[in-house]
């Protein structure tokens, strides 16, 4: 039963994410409407790393979902695979 509730950690760590990601862009808008563009690139900045940041983490949580996927599918495999063949 661990895996649901990390898997539900890792959701709202990816959702979390994503609101701060938005807040930062949303920032960055609102700053090059303003023409701070000074300000503006410098917010830049700092909302390319949230992107960044969401983005490693949903791949390396893709990555956990595939290589659990892969062990699950793993057995079935070599049971079937150790099974005798009948040749006719």
């Amino acid at each position: 039963m661990d895996r649901p509730a990390s898997s539900q950690a890792d959701r709202l760590l990816l959702d979390a994410k994503k609101a701060i990601l938005q807040n930062q862009h949303q920032r960055f808008q609102d700053l090059q409407q303003e023409g701070r563009w000074d300000e503006a690139w410098k917010q830049l900045h700092i909302t390319l790393a949230c992107a960044a940041d969401l983005l490693k983490d949903s791949v390396g949580l893709l990555e956990q979902v595939v290589h659990q996927k892969q062990a699950q599918a793993s057995p079935l495999q070599d049971s079937a695979s150790d099974s005798p063949e009948t040749s006719t």
